[in-house]
């Protein structure tokens, strides 16, 4: 048994945690929520102890390193990062429903990362480039930032779904007001955890390049992102704006972080094209 082996496991766990928590929503079942959670900490659990294991393999293979420098250790990082949020956010927003947003997106990106066939999970030696500790507190800090803003994302999303529609499920759905304050909370806290992550990336940069900061193109976007996010911030807490504007600026965001994340890989050739 390999990390691959826990992280397909974890993967078919996590959509049964989606499939848990959708089911409390829509049938306001206390019941389902509770097992659901259950689930996702046994699920969490292999999560963890596939990241783990991979680190001690790295070791076995004499090319020791933290299991977050190739494109295959990101998905899984990144995904349990959106199970930390979610289990962190239950500590004051209950019920189903940020439980569904964020296991939704755990099982799609392990799926992609396990299932798919495209995604090379072998352990590969570190480029020099990667070879610094400032690359850990770097993609930590990223990674916690994207899932913040992916239940942002959710927030909304499901806020212009519940102001739009009305009568059937949409019905169980928590208020308008609760979605405009948890994409608030949420962009709040990751802003700060994407400031951490590109101040870190840029001490980064210069010990890996020579240059804290090059205008390469995962670089230019996560700048655009930050701004995107910190124009939210400013157009709440200044300007006042609430509703409708704030959450087309949360969706705009988390669309700009996934471009960041993938289409820089897939579309922009850069330094960070290995990530």
């Amino acid at each position: 048994m390999d990390d691959t082996f826990l992280i397909s496991l974890a993967t078919f766990v996590y959509f049964a945690v989606a499939l848990l928590f959708v089911i409390a929503v829509a049938f306001e079942n206390r019941r389902a929520e509770r097992f659901a959670l259950s689930v996702a900490v046994a699920g969490f659990t292999l999560h963890t102890g596939s990241i783990l294991m991979r680190w001690l393999l790295s070791y076995r293979l004499g090319i020791g390193h933290a299991p977050l420098s190739n494109f295959y250790e990101s998905l899984v990082f990144f995904s349990w990062s959106l199970v930390v949020v979610l289990f962190v956010s239950r500590r004051r927003y209950r019920g189903g429903l940020i439980g569904a947003i964020l296991s939704l997106f755990a099982f799609l990106l392990l799926a992609y990362a396990s299932l798919s066939g495209k995604v090379d999970a072998r352990i590969q030696p570190l480029i020099p480039a990667l070879q610094s500790n400032w690359l850990i507190s770097h993609v930590i800090s990223a990674f916690l930032a994207y899932a913040c803003f992916a239940l942002s994302f959710g927030a909304g999303v499901l806020y212009l779904v519940r102001k739009k529609a009305r009568g059937g499920l949409v019905s169980r759905l928590p208020s308008t007001e609760f979605f405009d304050e948890l994409a608030y909370r949420t962009i709040s806290i990751g802003f700060l955890l994407l400031t951490l992550g590109i101040i870190t990336g840029a001490v980064w940069a210069d010990t890996a390049w020579g240059r804290y900061w090059g205008w390469d193109p995962k670089e230019t976007w996560s700048l655009i992102t930050w701004m995107l996010y910190g124009a939210y911030l400013h157009a709440r807490l200044v300007k006042g704006w609430r509703g409708t504007a704030t959450a087309v600026i949360s969706i705009v965001g988390f669309i700009a972080v996934i471009f960041t994340y993938l289409g820089v890989n897939y579309i922009l050739a850069g330094l960070h094209s290995y990530l």
